[in-house]
């Protein structure tokens, strides 16, 4: 089976990277970018088949290690 976990800034939080990005966007002659806020993808690849099983591990891998919850949400899809 396979996922993918996504991981972004919560709203609010300063991205520094993301301004960084929005500013070469636009040195680029890309002039219509508003904003940008950068992220982390993860694509796992699992041995079961029990997607509730799976899910579960998974958040509780992302609430312990691939996510800061306190500065980032996750979104953890199975696919």
């Amino acid at each position: 089976m396979k996922a993918r976990v996504t991981v972004t800034l919560k709203l609010g939080v300063l991205d520094p990277q993301g301004k960084a990005i929005e500013g070469a966007l636009k040195s680029l002659g890309v002039s219509d970018v508003a904003g940008v806020r950068q992220g982390k993808v993860f694509d796992i690849e699992l041995a079961g088949s029990d997607r509730a099983r799976a899910e579960s591990q998974l958040k509780e891998a992302c609430e312990k290690l691939l996510a800061n919850t306190v500065v980032e949400n996750y979104r953890v899809e199975l696919l």
